[in-house]
């Protein structure tokens, strides 16, 4: 059964007319009949009665009436969800961003691509990174905000949008306040409240014992915003992406000698054909105001968790 002879049967059943049925299907009388023609064969019985003036469904015609119907409007349903899915028109927009990455820039971001397309869903899901990963490969996800160290699959193709230091956050009343800048060497021996969500701190945490400095982890969380609530009650100091801190009331100041950063990626599957929404997105996304460091440039040794090493200070 072909959707044409769908449509052709709907519209006679509507006139009870070959002609006129015809006129409104845009097609000849016999492309109309032949067409008729075939679908009775296919189904086992004639569809219509036809007599001089006075063309009619049969018994079989009135039982496939609404199942037809039924198929043809749900093809032309089809068809004007596929037009607006093209216009961005009622289109979703499923969108992976990594739990660390600074909520008011994901919150920037989606306000102005939402600005420029209103009818466009956009469904937001907050995970680890290998998570997200899996999600984007197995098409859970359409793009991903990612930032990881080493480098991502090749499987995935990878803009970098920004990098940013880590830092280190303080309560007011830490000793470390009155530096200007943090060397890893001061923090051997300190309380440390840990971020267990971090993707980059195993290999920080290596590359600072194998300088001889040990942190005291005192409190574990995948919560941002608890461990900041821990670190501003005088807990423990915290080790945090420069544009992930949100507390107003913690001090931030730069980890040198080593400092440390990472890129973040816009993520896409290589290769996959993408809905005009994902490529809308992405166009927003080359065209944000991507932060910079707020921090002075680094005059010591700089290592790179993830993609594109910068240069040593």
């Amino acid at each position: 059964m072909e959707m044409q002879q769908v449509r052709y049967f709907v519209a006679l059943a509507d006139t009870l007319n070959f002609t006129r049925a015809a006129e409104k299907c845009n097609v000849s009388q016999p492309a109309l009949t032949r067409a008729i023609q075939q679908l009775e064969h296919e189904l086992g019985g004639p569809l219509f009665h036809r007599e001089r003036g006075n063309t009619h469904l049969s018994e079989l015609g009135r039982m496939m009436l609404p199942y037809l119907q039924g198929v043809e409007e749900q093809c032309q349903a089809a068809k004007q969800q596929a037009k607006a899915v093209k216009k961005l028109e009622k289109a979703t927009l499923t969108i992976g961003t990594m739990c660390t990455i600074g909520p008011q820039l994901v919150t920037s971001l989606m306000i102005r691509f939402q600005a420029a397309h209103p009818d466009v869903e956009v469904r937001v899901v907050d995970a680890g990174a290998p998570r997200m990963i899996e999600m984007l490969e197995k098409g859970e996800l359409e793009v991903a905000i990612v930032g990881v160290p080493g480098e991502l699959p090749d499987t995935l193709h990878q803009l970098p949008v920004f990098q940013e230091r880590f830092v280190i956050l303080l309560p007011p009343n830490h000793r470390l306040v009155a530096h200007e800048e943090v060397k890893a060497a001061e923090l051997d021996k300190e309380p440390y409240v840990s971020r267990s969500n971090c993707e980059v701190f195993a290999p920080v945490r290596k590359e600072l014992n194998s300088r001889g400095i040990f942190l005291r982890q005192v409190f574990s969380s995948p919560r941002d915003d608890w461990v900041q609530g821990m670190i501003q009650a005088g807990l423990g100091l915290g080790f945090f992406p420069e544009f992930s801190v949100t507390y107003p009331d913690l001090v931030v100041r730069p980890l040198v000698e080593p400092t440390f950063y990472r890129t973040v990626y816009l993520a896409t599957v290589r290769g996959r054909p993408h809905s005009p929404a994902v490529g809308a997105f992405v166009q927003e996304a080359r065209r944000f105001p991507w932060p910079t460091s707020r921090l002075p440039a680094p005059v010591s040794e700089t290592i790179v968790v993830g993609e594109q090493v910068m240069a040593v200070g």
